[in-house]
Formats: C-alpha cells, sequence, structure tokens
C-alpha cells in the first residue's frame, strides 16, 4: 500500500509501442459508457474521459502521468507523525479493495476532515505495496476506472511524461461547481496571474492547491504562516496594502497629481525634482529632515519605474501612453491567492475566504479602471519587489501570463466585466 510522499519525476523516452505492447486490454475492468451530456470539470478529466471512451488506456495513463493526483486520508493521521496511509475503497464493481487516486476536478469541496495530499503517478508507483489492491482513479464518475496492480507500468509512463509542471504557464478553469461571473470570479481574477503562472485553476474558490501538506508548507516558508490566526494577519495586510512599499506609492501619486495638473505625460525630471520638494515640505512641517541618500533613493525608484515602464510598453503590458496608476494590485493579486491558500491548509472555510476575495474584487475597482491597469500595477509590484531590474523570471513569468490572460477566451479579462 503506498504512503503518501511527493517526488520530481524526471523524464525518460520510452516508445510508445513498447507500451501498447505492455498493456492487457481486460487490465481495465469494463465500466459503463461515458455520457454524453457529462461535463468534465477540467480538461485533465476531459481526457480521461476521451481516452476511456475509446479504449485507450496508454492514453488514460499518459493523462495520469501529466497532472497532479490526491490521495484521501483521515485528519489526524495527516497532521500526525510518520507516513500517512490512504484511505481504501471496496469497489463493487471491481469486487475489489482499491487504492484510490482523485485528479484535481473531481475533488470534493474542501472539509475539516478528511485531507488530501499531492502525489504523483510516478511516486505512487514507486510507493505501491505488495498487495492485491486495486487502484481505482475517480470512482463514481463518468472517467472512472479500475485496474489490477501493475506499479512497473504505471511508473514506465511516469518514467516518460513531463509532469505536472506542463501545467504551469497556462490558464486553467473549473467548469463545474466554481464561478465563471460575478464579485467572487472577479476578485479570483485578480490572482490569475500568479495562478496562471503556477498551473492553477483561476477560479476554484473551493480548493485543495497543491495538497494539504505541500500548502501548509509553503505558506510557513514564504509567509510564516502556522495557524489561523498567522493566516488571518498576513491576509488582512495585503488586504491593507502592507506589501506594498510606501515608497512606491508616492512616487506614483505624485506623477498622477502631476498629470492632472499639467495633463498628459509628465517628464521623469519634473518626476523627480517634485518628489524632491514634496519629500523637503513633508518633513519640513513635521519638523525634522531628509537625508541626501533618502532623497536619491526616491530618484532612483522613479528611474527604475520609468525603465520597467518602458519594457512593458514594449511587451505590451502596457499601452504606448499609458502609465502604471498604483502597485496595489501587488498586494491585492495575493490577498485573493491568499484567501484560497488558506483553504487548501485548512486554516479558514469557504465563506470567509470568499468575503476576503469579494473585498479584493472591490479594493481592486477602487483603484484601478481595467484589467489592463490592475495587471501593469502587479507586475510593477512583483518586478520592484524581487527582479532588481534583471528581467529573469520574476519578469519573464508574469509576461508569459499575461499574454495567455489577454488572449484565452476563458481568461476572466476576456468573460469578467471590469466594473
Amino acid at each position: 500500500m503506498p504512503t503518501l510522499s511527493c517526488g520530481v519525476i524526471t523524464p525518460a523516452r520510452f516508445v510508445r509501442f513498447m507500451f501498447m505492447a505492455m498493456w492487457n486490454p481486460p487490465a481495465a475492468v469494463a465500466q459503463p459508457q461515458p455520457s454524453a451530456a457529462w461535463q468534465a470539470p477540467t480538461e485533465i478529466e476531459r481526457k480521461l474521459y476521451e481516452a476511456k471512451a475509446r479504449g485507450d488506456w496508454v492514453g488514460y495513463f499518459d493523462v495520469l502521468a501529466d497532472c497532479d493526483l490526491f490521495l484521501s486520508m483521515p485528519r489526524g493521521d495527516a497532521d500526525g507523525p510518520g507516513a500517512v496511509p490512504p484511505m481504501s475503497y471496496w469497489s463493487p464493481a471491481v469486487g475489489r479493495w482499491c487504492e484510490v487516486v482523485l485528479t484535481e476536478g473531481v475533488l470534493p469541496a474542501p472539509a475539516p476532515d478528511p485531507v488530501f495530499g499531492l502525489i504523483s503517478l510516478g511516486v505512487f508507483a514507486e510507493s505501491w505495496g505488495n498487495d492485491e489492491r486495486w487502484l481505482a482513479v475517480n470512482p463514481g464518475t463518468p472517467c472512472e476506472a479500475y485496474f489490477p496492480p501493475n506499479p512497473g507500468l504505471w511508473k514506465a509512463h511516469a518514467d516518460r511524461a513531463k509532469g505536472s509542471d506542463v501545467q504551469r504557464g497556462t490558464l486553467r478553469t473549473l467548469r463545474v461547481g466554481a464561478p465563471l461571473q460575478g464579485p467572487v470570479a472577479h476578485g479570483l481574477g485578480c490572482g490569475a496571474l500568479m495562478n496562471v503562472a503556477n498551473g492553477a485553476l483561476w477560479n476554484a474558490m473551493g480548493t485543495h492547491g497543491n495538497g494539504y501538506f505541500l500548502e501548509r508548507k509553503s505558506l510557513e516558508q514564504w509567509w510564516g504562516v502556522t495557524d489561523q490566526s498567522s493566516w488571518q494577519g498576513a491576509l488582512d495586510g495585503l488586504l491593507k496594502g502592507r506589501g506594498v512599499r510606501g515608497p512606491w506609492e508616492f512616487v506614483l501619486e505624485i506623477r498622477s497629481s502631476l498629470s492632472q495638473q499639467f495633463g498628459g505625460q509628465v517628464d521623469p525630471a519634473l518626476w523627480r525634482e517634485t518628489a524632491e520638494k514634496v519629500l523637503l515640505r513633508s518633513a519640513a512641517e513635521r519638523g525634522g529632515t531628509v537625508s541626501g541618500a533618502e532623497v536619491a533613493g526616491v530618484k532612483q525608484l522613479i528611474g527604475r519605474i520609468t525603465r520597467y515602464e518602458g519594457r512593458f510598453r514594449a511587451d505590451g503590458i502596457l499601452a504606448a501612453n499609458s502609465r502604471v496608476r498604483s502597485a496595489l494590485a501587488w498586494d491585492y493579486g495575493r490577498a485573493s491567492c491568499m484567501a484560497r491558500w488558506g483553504v487548501g491548509a485548512r486554516f479558514t472555510d469557504i465563506p470567509e475566504a470568499e468575503q476576503a476575495v469579494v473585498h479584493v474584487s472591490r479594493l481592486s475597482q477602487m483603484t484601478y479602471n481595467s484589467w489592463e491597469e490592475f495587471a501593469a500595477g502587479y507586475i510593477l509590484g512583483r518586478c520592484l519587489h524581487f527582479d532588481d531590474e534583471q528581467f529573469g523570471h520574476w519578469y519573464t513569468d508574469m509576461l508569459h501570463a499575461h499574454q495567455v490572460l489577454a488572449t484565452h477566451a476563458e481568461s476572466p479579462w476576456q468573460t469578467v466585466s471590469w466594473a
């Protein structure tokens, strides 16, 4: 019996006809044919559905090898020490005890118990014990299938696959049981740049993310979040824009004021001069002083923003005469994601997370006039925080996600009205 673990699959090349020769058609027990009216929740289930319908079990396992799989387990076991045995399932269809794996689209809504851990097909095969249990994939759905134990064959599929990383940089939509319109969808769309970059379902309010263990590990590693209280603190900080540095908004507000005063574009020299004057005047009003280093830092920041915006225009993130209104989108977009991460880690429930996402939607609409403005603000904030004008992956990942969201027919930028 497998126990939950995670690993990185190293692709290897195999010839397809070798797999065809290894498969014995009765290995996948005869199932009722899928209903033509069934709506697959995601592309993964659709591909499984179609492979099953044509009896292509090689193709069926190729799909499993390229996606995330999930194992169910009691919350008490998951929170305890040591390896966690997954729950078993008695299948009346085959009259056997089965180990169950689920794909993301058919997972139930997150509840306190049980929880679901992420596993790849390769790791699942490697950890398979010497027992008589069968493998059940998505039991109870039209794309279900049952297989006798053959971990060597499953591992071979995994070895030649690209793995679930193939989903990174793609727009993935949950088409059943998830918002596609309205305030919740709008708020989830505010997190879409990050979710496209990560290959996550953009509109899944009740998401398991990368599974219970990895969601908790990521929150602790990146945010210091270890419980409900610290999760709430991180979310509140993002909703209040505390992650966006004061100097960023200061200089952007100076430029907005100049633009309203003089109309049109603002010369960077005037922008720097005005920012310095405002700094000095504000300090004098407080009875304080401003150091030369502080003035120089603000001027350098204006230069950085100017150069980023130039690159944004060249790459299509900004229109020719547009500018970044605010960097607060950087926090609002992450707040949308933080709400979902809290659900996956069981630090909150769906109703509370939904309220946070709707709050993100309102704040974003108060600050920006369009998806395009929001996106430029988000990408600028991310670059100012991480990229240091290297235009490395902190920028290129967002550029790719932007291009996907600007063109994909299922993108919230195309399907969800901004206002």
